[in-house]
């Protein structure tokens, strides 16, 4: 049946176009907003997998065509997923895999492909509507609505799904995803705003002249947001995200397809082997769980049931090595949470608000620019900056965006394998890993003032894990930029939170560890200053969460992100920063008129600073910038103070010659297209190449050379720009 269903709510328009296109796929929608189209597609396969999990796969594809472009590249087709693709198909399939039941074993593949673009259209919003709805109408067994949203501030009110160009002008990027009764998952950062500020030419160099135009500099103010009103915007969007699963379900339902039967996995456990781990292995239980390290617990685990395996029960009783792993497992799993609803303990003897035990140390890689290895329980990350060039940023082009972008600051994550004590080789970054590092930017963002012309690069190695190495990342990440001598507005600090809930108690518990992450029903990330929070990320497994809950969590964290933030100021007190690794840059301000003889002749006079200094320099003529960079600081203060030697000599009288006037001089300086001559007065003339000889000239050097002694005759002069011609070689 073919139908279109249109919708304007939450600031947005959208039409869903059913039963049109694909319909050899279990649900398909072709949903258009503006000049958006996507088509998402639902395919289930009939047979089940015969390991315990969930086989969902999605994938946000963005095809060129879409916004009229052709790819980049050699390759003239689209080839592996962009980060936006890969971090937008992550936000999809964390939003929809809670709506799947326990036991669902069969491989879905969930497509959303982006088939044409509106450079004002939020992608992220869209693809997981889209393919919500396809799920819905498929035959597969889920009726449950899921929609996002984002919320934005602009000019203190709060906005729901903004367009693209507003969302720059705002200080939240809020996204939620959830169904009519339930919040599922939460995205947030701040952004920070730039505040223009008009700074007198005295108060950038004294000698400068004062008739001067006022500078506009641009300066960067950090923003977060505290509990309650980051509280008030998830409520906000809560509610319009609620009203809008409504108007979807009771919309799609009369044409969703018929539900077809999926065998679910049976998740009864035996009893028996239940009750006899609870009489005879209990304690060792208790021992596995209190193992220090998660690869250590495993292993443990693991050799607890190949023991009842080989007990004499378990032989009369033929049960399965694989049967009694899972059952300990279970098991393993209840205890964990009894421990922590009844006895308020956690497995590694913690109470529920502590801290696990922190270490910092900076700078122990002697040549890195900046590093810091953070150490908290079993997690730890070793964090290192690199301070680079304009040059050097991450070039990317956006399906709605206008030429390419460039990334000036970025956060890459890697998480090898020996970290978790598994022996397999490391390999390129996957989901997981663009997730945690695009979480630990957004974190660190906002306090990072990165200049203009440079490029910082932080990359976390993922050394030991077991629990929460993505907020380790941001907190060895603000202390390495501290150590590279990178100026922070503040530091920030990051921490993971849990929650276990059964019947009508709970238990929010601080600085997670993997076991906890686990068997718990909440994973909530979040990172801040002092001041506020700067970033969040929560997905929720138990199908929702209360706002009451929701707010003791919140503060809960933030006692933790202080007393991580005390210990984090301790360890700045007392970085030594490597100097002589760090790239240095000066910028001076000098009169304008003085940038003709700070370049010299045809550059003469900067080409020797440079060679000299080891130092790079760019000039901007029209402000009077000139910017010193290089490899030593001490070379580039020294390049520095030669160039103000040069600005604060008085201004050289220039010789003024007449047209027809005959000189003799040397040839300082031969060059492809001519050779320059020193006439009286110190001043250099160019005889240029057409002006050697009467005829044709391949070669200056077949008519002069380097120190010969030649009669030229003045033909113009402009300043210091004499133009000659020779009249005779003297040699």
């Amino acid at each position: 049946m073919h139908c279109v269903y249109e919708f304007e709510m939450n600031n947005l328009k959208e039409s869903y176009d059913i039963g049109k296109v694909a319909r050899q796929a279990n649900g398909s929608v072709l949903l258009k907003s503006g000049k958006t189209v996507l088509l998402a597609t639902v395919v289930m396969d009939k047979n089940p997998v015969e390991e315990d999990f969930l086989p969902l796969t999605v994938q946000y594809i963005e095809k060129s065509y879409a916004a009229g472009k052709i790819p980049g590249g050699y390759v003239k087709r689209e080839q592996k997923p962009g980060d936006f693709e890969t971090l937008t198909s992550r936000i999809v399939d964390r939003a929809l895999r809670p709506l799947f039941p326990k036991g669902f074993m069969n491989p879905v593949v969930i497509t959303v492909l982006v088939l044409s673009a509106d450079e004002e259209s939020d992608l992220q919003v869209l693809a997981l509507n889209a393919a919500s709805a396809a799920l819905y109408l498929s035959d597969i067994p889920i009726r449950t609505a899921v929609s996002g949203i984002r919320v934005a501030e602009i000019n203190g009110e709060l906005v729901l799904n903004p367009k693209l160009s507003d969302l720059q002008n705002s200080t939240l990027d809020l996204y939620l995803a959830g169904t009519k009764e339930d919040l599922l998952m939460i995205e947030m950062r701040s952004i920070s705003s730039e505040e223009p500020q008009i700074i007198p030419p005295s108060a950038v160099d004294p000698m400068l002249d004062p008739t001067l135009a006022e500078e506009v500099v641009v300066v960067k103010k950090a923003n977060s947001y505290n509990e309650d009103e980051l509280l008030k915007a998830i409520l906000f969007g809560k509610e319009a995200l609620n009203e809008a699963c409504k108007l979807y379900e009771t919309t799609f339902i009369e044409s969703a397809k018929e539900m077809i039967e999926v065998p679910l996995k049976d998740e009864k456990i035996n009893e028996n082997i239940w009750v006899y781990i609870d009489e005879v292995y209990k304690e060792s239980i208790y021992n596995a769980i209190n193992s220090m390290a998660k690869s250590e617990r495993s292993e443990a685990l693991q050799d607890i049931a190949k023991k009842i395996a080989e007990d004499e029960i378990a032989l009369e009783q033929n049960w399965e090595y694989e049967l009694i792993l899972k059952v300990v497992d279970k098991y393993k799993r209840s205890v964990v949470r009894e421990m922590i609803l009844k006895e308020r303990k956690r497995a590694d003897g913690r109470g529920l608000k502590d801290v696990r035990p922190i270490t910092i140390e900076t700078n122990i890689l002697p040549s890195a620019h900046g590093s810091c290895l953070f150490t908290r329980g079993q997690t730890q990350a070793l964090v290192a900056v690199t301070i680079g060039e304009r040059t050097d940023a991450q070039m990317y082009e956006l399906l709605t965006g206008k030429g390419p972008k460039y990334e000036h600051f970025m956060v890459h994550y890697n998480f090898p394998s020996f970290s978790v004590g598994e022996a397999r080789p490391i390999g390129p970054p996957g989901r997981r890993e663009l997730g945690h590092g695009n979480l630990a930017k957004r974190a660190l963002e906002p306090v990072v003032d990165v200049e203009e012309d440079k490029t910082i690069r932080l990359v976390s190695e993922i050394l030991e894990s077991n629990g929460s190495s993505s907020m380790a990342t941001v907190c060895g990440g603000a202390l390495a930029l501290k150590a590279a001598n990178i100026p922070l507005i503040d530091l920030v600090a990051g921490v993971a939170m849990g929650l276990v809930i059964e019947g009508g108690e709970y238990a929010i518990l601080t600085d997670i560890m993997g076991l906890e992450d686990h068997d718990g029903d909440m994973d909530f990330k979040v990172a801040g200053t002092k001041e506020g929070i700067t970033a969040m990320q929560m997905d929720i497994k138990l199908g929702g969460i209360e706002a009451g809950i929701l707010k003791e969590a919140l503060y809960q964290a933030k006692e933790a992100r202080i007393h991580i933030l005390e210990i984090m100021e301790k360890a700045a007190q007392e970085i030594v920063v490597n100097e002589e690794n760090l790239p240095s840059s000066e910028t001076l301000t000098v009169h304008p008129s003085k940038i003709a003889e700070i370049i010299g002749q045809a550059g003469k006079t900067i080409k020797e600073i440079i060679e000299k200094f080891e130092v790079s320099i760019d000039i901007e003529k029209e402000k009077g910038k000139v910017k010193v960079t290089g490899k030593s600081k001490p070379k580039v203060v020294a390049a520095c103070e030669h160039i103000k030697t040069i600005a604060e000599k008085p201004a050289r009288e220039i010789p003024k010659f007449k047209e027809g006037d005959v000189f003799t001089g040397k040839v300082k300086r031969v060059v492809d297209f001519g050779a320059f001559v020193e006439l009286p007065g110190g001043i250099d003339g160019l005889i240029h190449i057409s002006k050697l000889a009467k005829g044709r000239v391949n070669r200056v050097e077949d008519i002069v050379k380097e120190g010969d002694e030649v009669e030229v005759e003045v033909l113009s002069q402009k300043g210091h720009k004499i133009e000659l011609a020779l009249k005779e070689v003297i040699k």
